[in-house]
């Protein structure tokens, strides 16, 4: 699986469009993704993605950076296992497309909000 494009609001992932945020996790699509507090990434917004175990996750925050991360989520998840990548989502979906040609599907995690 790799992402067509992404731009603001928009990603294409195999032909198919997508206008809100989501989480690819060791190749499934979970469309419509909410976080409990809006703008803030906390542990229990992907419990789905600890669980799955995989090797590595890519948080993408906007096209403007915006999506902040509770304090203590990167190192708590790195004490799971977990390689994690924080980038503006533009740069996430050309990290994940460059990951998933090397490492596969499986070892991979993306959660990326799409706006700002």
């Amino acid at each position: 699986m790799r992402i067509d494009s992404y731009r603001f609001g928009h990603i294409v992932i195999g032909g198919r469009s997508y206008s809100s945020d989501l989480k690819i996790i060791k190749g499934k699509i979970i469309e419509n993704w909410w976080r409990d507090t809006g703008h803030l990434l906390q542990l229990k917004d992907i419990q789905d993605v600890v669980e799955a175990e995989p090797g590595i996750l890519i948080i993408g925050t906007g096209a403007s950076g915006l999506l902040r991360l509770a304090d203590g989520l990167i190192s708590n998840l790195e004490n799971r296992g977990m390689t994690v990548y924080v980038q503006a989502s533009a740069s996430a979906v050309e990290k994940f497309n460059q990951l998933v040609s090397r490492k596969g599907e499986d070892e991979l995690a993306l959660a990326i909000h799409l706006t700002c």
